[in-house]
């Protein structure tokens, strides 16, 4: 018995070293890779300069500009915008211009042919253009049309002397073909040839009109003095002051009004010839009719 258990206790100690040895050699053979230690988090500090570079890093380059021209904003490519430019270069213009001429200052010679059929029309049938076709060899040429073809203070007063009716002229239409108005207006009013009326802002002419110098003449001081001593009463009294020399005001004109009698709505009738019901108790019932108010 004491045999049988000794062969047992020493086949479980061979088993028992040959497992261990297995376990040994799987050990030894494969190498077990050291741990990763976790990256040391940066500091605030760190953090935020390192989102600014990559910020900056991912931003573009910024285009080429050159800033010694405008940039090119579409300004002047529409066809009336381009009308607008032509009339005010021939505004400016104290003679007639060709088409070549105005093509040239727009800039837009090198255009389609259409383009420029297109901008010739409208130009020659614009109400402020001057349009003379060509004619023996002579080019086409256009000027400026102002309100009033009035460049010298001669036209001027010629204008003014032509009227059938005193009217007077307004300073803005003049200057449209006329600039320098406004200094020939201040030399003519101060020889007594218009009346000029002026803005209270900033003095500007504004309306003219035609004066005869031959109708001014001096007032003596003495009789101006004497009109001027006279004082006119106070706006509080001047109706009172008025109306004691038997002038009254326009709103009264002697007639009192009526007072307004207020609408009364109508009473309404009460309706005839209705229809009768309850015929089967004539007998029963009483006619109460009369006493209605």
């Amino acid at each position: 018995m004491s045999s049988y258990l000794q062969n047992q206790v020493q086949s479980f100690h061979a088993n028992l070293g040959a497992v261990a040895g297995k376990y040994s050699n799987k050990r030894t053979v494969g190498t077990v890779p050291p741990p990763v230690k976790p990256a040391p988090s940066p500091t605030p500090s760190q953090a935020s300069d390192s989102s600014k570079h990559d910020l900056k890093r991912k931003r573009p380059d910024p285009p080429d500009i050159v800033f010694s021209q405008p940039a090119n904003t579409g300004t002047g490519q529409d066809l009336m915008t381009q009308v607008t430019y032509a009339i005010e270069f021939l505004k400016n213009k104290d003679t007639p211009q060709k088409l070549s001429d105005i093509l040239s200052y727009l800039s837009v010679q090198t255009r389609e042919e259409k383009y420029k059929k297109d901008l010739f029309k409208v130009i020659s049938e614009h109400p402020k253009v001057n349009y003379e076709p060509s004619h023996g060899g002579t080019p086409a040429l256009f000027s400026f049309r102002p309100a009033h073809n009035i460049r010298s203070r001669d036209s001027l007063v010629g204008y003014l002397q032509s009227q059938k009716t005193f009217a007077g002229i307004s300073v803005k239409e003049l200057k449209d073909g006329w600039p320098d108005a406004e200094e020939e207006i201040d030399e003519l009013e101060g020889e007594g040839k218009l009346l000029v009326t002026r803005n209270k802002k900033d003095n500007h002419a504004r309306m003219v009109w035609l004066d005869d110098p031959s109708l001014g003449f001096d007032i003596d001081d003495e009789f101006q003095s004497i009109w001027h001593k006279i004082r006119l009463p106070e706006p509080s009294a001047l109706a009172a002051e008025l109306e004691s020399h038997g002038l009254k005001p326009a709103n009264k004109t002697g007639v009192a009004k009526k007072p307004m009698k207020a609408q009364q709505k109508p009473k309404r009738k009460a309706r005839a010839g209705g229809r009768t019901t309850n015929v089967h108790m004539a007998g029963i019932l009483k006619d109460y009719s009369h006493l209605k108010k």
